[in-house]
């Protein structure tokens, strides 16, 4: 079946960037602890705009970010943070840059309790994908108990831009939940 032919979730436009992001990884379980830092910056930056915004510029936060590097992040002073706020290829916003420097912090705080970020985030789903029977669009959720509580504690923990949509829609991303429509050829 050509990509074309492909039943896809209604959320997903023509692009091709889109496509690839939709058919590849969306839904599908991540344990990386980098691709999982990945994910915790980009949808803090994609805050108020559309993820597709954000994922063609995904190339250049990975350029912009030294590849994810928590470490690396977390070294980050205010030149630093003056020099990515001068960065066209990246969201240009104070707070959400701030926020990945102040989150890389954060995630290696939670590295050194728990051996990994991965064991760490999965235990809000005990360690399995949620996998949802979402019919339409209209009844896709923004949020839920599990993302509630991440957002509760990962705010607890020093975290930003960590609201429970924002952690739902990184659950999604990382495939704690799957939330592809019944339809859909990744389902």
């Amino acid at each position: 079946m050509s990509a074309k032919a492909k039943k896809r979730c209604g959320w997903c436009t023509a692009d091709p960037v889109y496509i690839d992001y939709h058919d590849n990884e969306w839904g599908r379980p991540v344990h990386d602890d980098r691709l999982l830092f990945e994910f915790l910056v980009l949808e803090g930056a994609q805050a108020g705009l559309s993820w597709l915004t954000v994922l063609k510029k995904r190339q250049n936060y990975r350029r912009a970010f030294d590849g994810f590097d928590p470490v690396k992040v977390a070294r980050y002073d205010e030149r630093k943070i003056k020099a990515l706020l001068n960065d066209e290829g990246i969201i240009r916003n104070r707070l959400k840059v701030a926020s990945a420097v102040a989150n890389a912090r954060a995630f290696l705080a939670v590295q050194k309790e728990f051996g990994t970020f991965d064991k760490y985030i999965w235990r809000f789903v005990n360690g399995a994908p949620l996998k949802n029977r979402v019919t339409n669009l209209k009844t896709l959720p923004a949020t839920s108990l599990q993302s509630e509580a991440m957002s509760r504690d990962l705010k607890k923990r020093g975290f930003n831009f960590v609201g429970s949509t924002i952690c739902y829609a990184f659950m999604q991303a990382v495939g704690m939940v799957n939330d592809h429509l019944v339809d859909c050829h990744c389902y």
